[in-house]
């Protein structure tokens, strides 16, 4: 490729809301163009980055023993109803067509692969089998924002596994961790497999994979002694102990005037106790399809409601249940709730009992001070062992300092940008959909699956999160051409008869190569360079006299210098010692 016949439209400003680097650099380099809120057109440069990022992955995909699939970008809604998610997805974007039809803009393809399964697949002899495509998606996003990061549109391959036992599953999961691992590593990213929380999908196993970079919106919890990770949203910690003398009561727990203590730290301030003795209240509102419900969740005064934990633990209880909300003061008073005051004591006359949870920590615990739901009142001396029919769940947000579940080290944040997840979905799209197979005893059987997700265009965000620098992007194995050759100056015909002659020997050994032989300054060549991200740079120049060019890498600027007569065997090795072929 000639850099005069590419169209690769750079920028020298930046462009207006694009906050994140890899946001920046991948608008001022000519590799995407915005069209549309969170739609963004691939131009030539991008289109070669992502073809190479789906290159590893189909390569890994392939020798994993995967199949590839292309499945429509439209679902039937009545699919969607079927697995009773048509109503519980709130990013979904829905249309008719002219006779009236329901479609879904696909998202992800649960319900359209499991529809394959059964159709085709009959008995347990045709399983195991592993379905994947890469293929555009669409969610419709309240807030897309950072780029390819969190788009509406963008590019994902997902996988979908059907077997005949959890066992089989287990294997698969295994298969995809490894697999997934590989391609990660190919990439040349540093990243993290953590536990996590399964979303709007569904299942069980889940298991996300991070790339480590500042600007991440999920927060992972690692261990400084072992392997332990996890998304904030799943992640766990040995229960807290807590050396401060508790607040002993004299008798059975008992109303206590609190006049104007309505925080966690007036009251503790108050009874001059560690916040750890306090039972925290937090309020939400619980949407279903068409009504709310109150929930009310019971934490410790020195701990924080983790919101996915708290989501996940009402749709245990009711799987009816779409999100839950912020309670507002107008809301607590619309329902009798006084702010500050809410306790568990008596608090089943007011809401629903289903929906009071209390910390898993909290079990059987003593000599407690909560509110009595009464303003300017507390229970102190409160043991909840006494208590009947207390529903406790993990609801807790795991802060920096907890020791590690596995062995007792010292938990840390840190920031990471999600880029593949893997699930164990189990029957749980199967048994909704009536998709079955025969087992070995001829009885009639949902399938088992698993689900494997990989952010393919988002990966390019994720690179360059990672891996750029203040002048522009770097790439590793996935630049756009290895080799950038520029002619410093075209009025010198010696420079452009060498180059040329360079490139079309480099293109002969099918070694990706760009000459750049635009008329302009040096200086702007070798800003394109930098920003744009190729490789490595030969630079033709002065030199030349003296029988050297100069060899430039991307990723740190390293520079040597390199004989011309021995060029072709310099790049041949360079391609052979950094396996960048």
């Amino acid at each position: 490729m000639r850099f005069s016949k590419l169209f690769a439209p750079t920028l020298k400003e930046v462009p207006k809301d694009a906050v994140l680097k890899s946001h920046i650099y991948l608008l001022r380099g000519g590799f995407i163009h915005q069209i549309g809120s969170g739609i963004y057109n691939f131009l030539p440069l991008g289109k070669i980055v992502m073809d190479k990022i789906k290159s590893v992955v189909q390569d890994e995909m392939n020798k994993a023993g995967a199949n590839e699939v292309t499945m429509g970008f439209l679902t039937p809604a009545n699919l969607w109803e079927k697995s009773g998610r048509y109503e519980k997805y709130g990013e979904l974007a829905i249309f008719r067509d002219k006779k009236g039809a329901e479609f879904v803009l696909g998202p992800t393809h649960e319900e359209c692969v499991t529809e394959i399964a059964k159709t085709y697949i009959k008995s347990y002899k045709q399983l195991p089998i592993h379905l994947y495509q890469i293929h555009l998606k669409f969610r419709d996003e309240l807030r897309p924002r950072f780029g390819l990061l969190r788009g509406r549109e963008f590019v994902m391959k997902d996988g979908y596994s059907f077997h005949d036992s959890i066992e089989c599953l287990d294997k698969e999961f295994l298969n995809m961790r490894d697999t997934y691992s590989r391609i990660f590593k190919r990439l040349g990213l540093d990243f993290r497999i953590v536990e996590a929380d399964s979303g709007a999908i569904g299942g069980s196993g889940s298991r996300e994979f991070m790339v480590l970079a500042q600007c991440g919106e999920d927060t992972i919890v690692t261990c400084t002694k072992c392997d332990y990770a996890s998304n904030i949203e799943a992640a766990r910690r040995q229960p807290k102990e807590c050396d401060d003398i508790p607040p002993m009561a004299t008798r059975q727990y008992h109303k206590f005037s609190t006049p104007n203590v309505k925080t966690i730290d007036e009251l503790s301030r108050f009874f001059n106790v560690n916040p750890f003795y306090l039972i925290k209240a937090v309020v939400r509102k619980v949407v279903f399809k068409e009504t709310e419900e109150i929930a009310i969740f019971f934490v410790r005064g020195s701990d924080t409601l983790e919101n996915t934990k708290a989501l996940n633990a009402v749709k245990m209880i009711d799987s009816e249940v779409i999100d839950i909300l912020e309670a507002d003061n107008e809301f607590l008073q619309s329902n009798n709730l006084i702010q500050g005051s809410i306790g568990p004591i008596h608090i089943k006359s007011v809401i629903d009992s289903r929906f009071i949870i209390f910390d898993l920590e909290l079990k059987d615990n003593e000599d407690l001070i909560c509110g009595a739901n009464e303003d300017g009142y507390h229970y102190v001396g409160v043991n909840l062992a006494e208590f009947q029919d207390i529903v406790y769940n993990d609801l807790i947000e795991v802060q920096e300092g907890d020791l590690c579940i596995k062995c007792g080290g010292i938990l840390h944040y840190s920031k990471g940008i999600e880029v593949g997840h893997i699930f164990k979905l189990g029957d749980k799209y199967s048994k909704a959909m009536e998709s079955m197979f025969l087992d070995s005893n001829g009885s009639s059987k949902p399938f088992v699956m698993g689900c494997y997700g990989i952010g393919v265009s988002r990966l390019l965000s994720a690179i360059l999160e990672q891996k750029s620098d203040n002048k522009g992007c770097i790439w590793g194995c996935v630049s756009p051409f290895k080799f950038d050759i520029i002619i410093s100056n075209m009025k010198n015909e010696k420079e452009v008869e060498f180059a040329t002659n360079l490139y079309k020997q480099l293109q002969s050994l099918d070694i990706e190569v760009i000459l750049d032989d635009r008329n302009e300054r040096f200086g702007s060549k070798i800003t394109d360079f930098e920003l744009i991200g190729f490789e490595y740079a030969l630079i033709i120049g002065k030199r030349l006299n003296e029988n050297v060019v100069e060899l430039i890498k991307r990723d740190g600027l390293q520079k040597q210098e390199i004989d011309i007569n021995n060029i072709l065997d310099s790049v041949k090795s360079l391609i052979e010692s950094n396996n960048i072929s």
